[in-house]
């Protein structure tokens, strides 16, 4: 790792850290400490000082290099994480757990929450040297709670802080986990050390977890690993390190069985919990689909999987507990879990996404399979069982399924990969209508009846609120009665949950906070949403209540969360196909067949009839602007004309402004309406480019635009991080930003403003948040356009934000072959975006349901931009 520090130097390190305690009343060490040699070691320990915070060690030079994080380390990237460069720490200090004593600089409790090597980008510590003064380290963390790479990226402050601001930044790979599905520091909040958490120093150290017990190794179980692995490894490929987390592939819920039934394999559907299993070494771990590590709640099923003959893997199941009639009772699996009583469960194994060192996603699912069926041998474990696939109709599946009592059937698509999302590859056929619903209250009981009458149930919308869709009654007996009723009275509020409120619900129903999910059967669902013959069948704990939407069913191949990364072709479908039949457009489009896009084979009508079935989303970024149009009369490829003023003719549905607002010119442009959305298609326009001001305030811009514009050799990944940087440094400066895809290369940054400014002074702030990206991360980004300044890096146009310039309209399509289109995106979508241009005419249609709605916020979200000026010390002219 190249050479160390002189001790003598590494002593004046510690100097600061010397002079802040008293070391003859502090247990914490003077000095001490051996370098790693050819290793360099971090630690994370939890100080629950004045405030509880993590102070993130990082061995450098003969030192600890320190920055005290406030809120903790996060495996989820979208979250940045604020990080206090502190003084340096003795190496000995990596061990230390205790109590600071009051009247001591950090006086409070300390745990040693985490610790392992790390290793700088580029391998030594002269790399990681020369990082640091630049103010931005890249490094991989090998621990035992945190792994993966991540960046320290200081921020610029205002040049008087006496300790320097950073940024703790987990990158994206395979130990990135989703925050709203694990949070690393509740699930696993002790001491690596001792087993003891930050306020119970004091106390004995806790006994090793018994799961340890499973690494030992019976040579019998050797020798059925080898031959296991035999057969499992016939194709040899490059080992694979096992993620530390991993989320599940979920099914769509579809409507009907597929149209070509012989592409698919059919598995029953399990009545039961999801489970994943990961085993390294003899350590086995158990996690529900949302991160809840349950291996204490199961020892029976991971005493069963560390038998297993492999010394990796991660597993995909459902757990189950056989009813009377020998399917799956999801009241007696809850049962189960109530009672601590969990030996009768079982684990249904479907899919192995990672087996002994290899990455198997890619593989087609019945490849996995067989992989599978050979690891659990001919007598696998009672607990552990294979879940068969047929190869057969799924309607006489179905109906097979119905009479032995069980939910339905899932069918997977032959030759599809395994992806961590819910994808179409995977549908689920259901015998009847059943799902999770929110209990937000109940009705009191009647007759001899006790606890409860009827739970009210609720789902949340598209905005997020709890709506009320009915009631469920039966289903319940004494015991569940008594359970449920003593779980809803913890939760009981005078506030009713349900936006609006159930009519005439107010006088007999008791509200309750809504957390608790229930699982419910029912008949079907009527015109006015709500459900018929529901039967409550048992309470969920492994699903968040947050989550809980309404399950609509769709035909496979129409599937709205059909997955654009395994479809082997493009649809030619556009939104106006998939409407079915539509009112007649309001203008007549000429030589409506001709094709303007080679790439995709859309044609001249079809893009008119994108615009009119896109019309009522695109006219709200659309209306009381300016509009320049790009108009392409010999389709994509074609020469193009960017048109800002009339010419030659009116376009119908085109409205034009006063000559007064641009003097000197033809009048500008305004499009009001979908009639001129058509017209301009019937004029060969393509893209529809905004203004960042409205007709009426034409002097005030009422938003800036930052345009994520790659040099040649930026990868879509750089692009993501680019973006992310982009919004990190703009909530730094108290700048609220919106997103949205260009529908090309890059990614579109919106930040809407106060009409406080005119245009030159818009831009030339915007112009110094980019110069101090540039210079903060010139690894990263330019200030200066032009393909030469940009190769490898990203230039963020601020120039977009000048009188007269225009950014290209959400909704609109883009003149490149493909067609792609600019969308409104939610912030949390973007780690999972393939690309800018990933919606196109051809797929949008199934975006088309979220519409605007992750830019619902913006209006109210305005903020003037004074504060940010002086923050980057920009003075307006």
């Amino acid at each position: 790792m190249g050479t160390t520090r002189t001790a003598s130097t590494a002593r004046k390190a510690l100097s600061r850290y010397h002079g802040k305690r008293d070391f003859s009343r502090t247990p914490e060490p003077k000095e001490g400490g051996r370098a790693g040699q050819g290793v360099l070691s971090f630690v994370i320990q939890k100080h629950h000082a004045s405030r509880l915070h993590y102070d993130f060690r990082l061995e450098l030079d003969g030192t600890l290099k320190s920055w005290a994080v406030p809120k903790g380390p996060c495996l989820d990237p979208t979250v940045k994480r604020m990080a206090v460069h502190v003084e340096d720490h003795p190496i000995s200090y990596a061990d230390f757990e205790g109590t600071i004593p009051p009247k001591q600089y950090g006086a409070g409790t300390v745990i040693v929450w985490d610790r392992g090597d790390w290793l700088p980008e580029g391998g030594s510590e002269a790399d990681a040297r020369k990082a640091l003064a630049a103010g931005k380290l890249k490094f991989e963390l090998r621990g035992e709670k945190l792994k993966g790479h991540w960046t320290l990226v200081r921020m610029r402050g205002k040049g008087d802080e006496k300790q320097e601001p950073w940024l703790l930044i987990k990158e994206r790979d395979d130990a990135a986990r989703d925050l709203a599905d694990y949070d690393v520091l509740e699930d696993q909040p002790a001491s690596v050390l001792t087993g003891r958490g930050v306020d119970e120093v004091d106390s004995p150290p806790k006994k090793a977890a018994p799961a340890k017990k499973a690494a030992a190794k019976k040579p019998e179980k050797k020798a059925a690993k080898k031959e296991v692995k035999k057969e499992v490894k016939k194709e040899v490929k490059k080992k694979t390190a096992l993620p530390a987390t991993f989320q599940p592939q979920l099914a769509v819920l579809a409507a009907s069985p597929p149209s070509s039934p012989d592409d698919w394999l059919y598995e029953l559907k399990f009545d039961g919990y999801r489970l994943l299993a990961r085993i390294d070494k003899g350590k086995v771990r158990c996690f529900t689909r949302n991160g809840h590590d349950w291996t204490d709640k199961l020892p029976v099923i991971a005493k069963a999987l560390a038998k297993l003959p492999t010394e990796s893997a991660w597993l995909d199941g459902e757990i189950t507990v056989e009813g009377g009639n020998g399917a799956p009772d999801f009241q007696a699996l809850q049962n189960a879990f109530d009672r601590g009583a969990t030996s009768s469960i079982v684990y249904w194994l479907f899919d192995a996404p990672f087996l002994d060192g290899q990455d198997l996603r890619d593989e087609p699912v019945e490849a996995r399979r067989a992989h599978l069926a050979r690891l659990l041998g001919k007598r696998p474990p009672a607990t552990l069982r294979l879940s068969e696939a047929f190869d057969a109709s799924p309607r006489d599946l179905l109906a097979s399924s119905a009479r032995i009592g069980f939910e339905g059937i899932v069918g997977k698509r032959k030759g599809s990969p395994y992806v961590s999302r819910r994808s179409a590859d995977w549908i689920k056929l259901k015998n009847q209508q059943r799902q999770e619903f929110v209990i937000g209250g109940y009705t009191a009981p009647k007759g001899s009846r006790s606890g409860f009458g009827a739970l009210l149930l609720g789902v949340h919308d598209d905005k997020g609120r709890l709506r009320y869709c009915g009631n469920v009654g039966t289903g319940f007996n004494a015991d569940r009665l008594a359970d449920i009723k003593a779980r809803m009275d913890k939760l009981a509020t005078d506030d009713c949950p349900f936006k609006p409120m159930p009519d005439g619900a107010n006088a007999k129903a008791q509200w309750v906070k809504p957390t608790l999910v229930a699982e419910v059967s029912f008949g079907e669902w009527t015109r006015e949403d709500r459900v018929r013959q529901a039967v409550f069948q048992g309470l969920r704990t492994d699903k968040p209540a947050r989550g809980i939407v309404r399950e609509r069913a769709a035909p496979p191949e129409t599937s709205p969360e059909a997955s654009a990364e395994t479809s082997t072709e493009a649809s030619t479908d556009t939104p106006a196909k998939k409407q079915g039949a539509r009112k007649p457009m309001a203008l007549k489009i000429t030589h409506a067949d001709r094709v303007i896009d080679a790439k995709s084979g859309i044609t001249k009508g079809e893009l008119a009839a994108y615009y009119d079935a896109v019309g009522t989303l695109m006219l709200p970024h659309l209306r009381g602007r300016p509009v320049s149009l790009v108009r392409a009369p010999d389709g994509v490829g074609g020469e193009l004309f960017f048109q800002k003023h009339i010419q030659n003719r009116e376009i119908p549905g085109v409205n034009l402004l006063d000559p007064a607002l641009d003097p000197g010119h033809e009048p500008l442009l305004q499009i009001d309406s979908k009639t001129g959305l058509i017209g301009a298609a019937q004029m060969n326009v393509i893209e529809l480019h905004t203004w960042n001001a409205t007709s009426r305030a034409i002097d005030r811009p009422d938003r800036m635009t930052f345009d994520l514009d790659p040099g040649e050799g930026v990868g879509w990944p750089q692009i993501r991080e680019a973006t992310l940087l982009v919004r990190t440094l703009l909530d730094e400066l108290g700048l609220p930003s919106f997103l949205k895809t260009s529908g090309g290369k890059g990614m579109h940054v919106v930040v809407p403003i106060r009409r406080q400014y005119g245009w030159d002074e818009v831009k030339g702030f915007s112009q110094a948040v980019v110069v101090h990206l540039a210079k903060t991360i010139p690894d990263r980004f330019v200030a200066k356009s032009g393909p030469r300044n940009r190769v490898g890096k990203v230039f963020v146009d601020y120039l977009r934000n000048g009188f007269g310039a225009t950014t290209v309209s959400a909704w609109s399509a883009r003149s490149r072959p493909g067609l792609g289109v600019s969308v409104p995106v939610a912030w949390e979508e973007l780690p999972a975006l393939t690309g800018a241009a990933q919606w196109t005419i051809a797929n949008v249609a199934e975006r088309l349901a979220t519409g605007n709605k992750p830019w619902a916020a913006m209006e109210r979200s305005r903020k003037g931009i004074a504060a940010a000026m002086r923050m980057l010390d920009y003075k307006p002219q």
